[in-house]
Parts: structure tokens; sequence; C-alpha cells
């Protein structure tokens, strides 16, 4: 048997609405504002089959360069043998959302300032590397009142 290498082939679950999720799309998918440098996910609905990305760039997060009417240009890297490629996609709005990616990070360079400020204020030195989680504190088990026990299975026992 061939195998079809179309368009859209192996997108069976890519593609699909999730659970729950099939129906009329929201209109605060349409009301969101993309600005020229907003890093997006680029996620495909297949409610709409207008201005679907292509199957790789499923998933993938970019760069907004344009806006238009109903679509936006994203920036992309693309893996091609050994290097990544940049490239430029015009993908419309309904398969595009703002990325969390960035979140985390621009929580910590709040929080980072404040703390800043505040040891300034006190005179202070103050620590705003993120350190790895320690080992756990050593401890000791008492076997006073814990007396060891043998765990063994149960017997099978047909109750008919």
């Amino acid at each position: 048997m061939g195998h079809s290498a179309g368009l859209r082939a192996g997108t069976r679950y890519a593609f699909s609405r999730s659970f729950k999720d099939h129906g009329a799309i929201p209109l605060s998918t349409y009301l969101k504002t993309y600005r020229v440098g907003d890093i997006v996910d680029v996620v495909a609905n297949g409610a709409v089959q207008k201005g679907m990305p292509y199957k790789v760039y499923h998933g993938k997060t970019g760069i907004v360069y344009n806006v238009t009417k109903s679509a936006v240009g994203v920036i992309l890297y693309k893996q091609v043998g050994n290097r990544y490629m940049e490239k430029r996609i015009n993908v419309r709005i309904e398969h595009v959302k703002h990325s969390r990616s960035r979140e985390e990070f621009l929580v910590r360079v709040k929080e980072n300032a404040a703390r800043r400020k505040a040891a300034k204020a006190d005179g202070k030195s103050v620590q705003l590397k993120r350190q790895p989680v320690m080992p756990r504190d050593a401890r000791t088990v008492s076997m006073k009142d814990n007396l060891p026990e043998s765990i063994t299975p149960l017997a099978y026992e047909t109750t008919i």
C-alpha cells in the first residue's frame, strides 16, 4: 500500500478539536490585540481551514513581525538537517495565541527589582540568583516504638 504524503498527512490528532471544545469559536479569540514583537504560540484550530499553518509549525513559538486585518505574520525557527532556519509565515488569528513562556521571567524581574529596592533602603546586599533545591536534611529513625514488620501477600481464596 502506498502512503499519502499530502499537505495534512499525519494531522489526525494535531488539528482536531479537543474534548468539549467543538462548535463556535469564542469572540475573545478575535478581540485579542497582537502587536509587532509579541511572542505567540502557533496552534492550529481545526474548525478554521483558512489561513492554517503547515503541520511543521503546529505548537511552535515565534515573534509577530506583521499584523494585518485578520492575520499576523510570525517569525519561527524550523529545524532543517543540522541547522535552524528562520521562517516567516502568515497565519490567521484563530491559529495564534499569546505565549505564556515569558510570564515567569517577567514576574521574577519585578520581584528582583522590589527586593533590590528594599535591600538598598536597608543598606544590605541581596542574593537574586535562583538556587537549585538542596538535598533534604539528615534524620534518624528510632526503632524504639517502630518494630519491623514483615509484609507477606495474602493467600488467594475463592468465595463461591
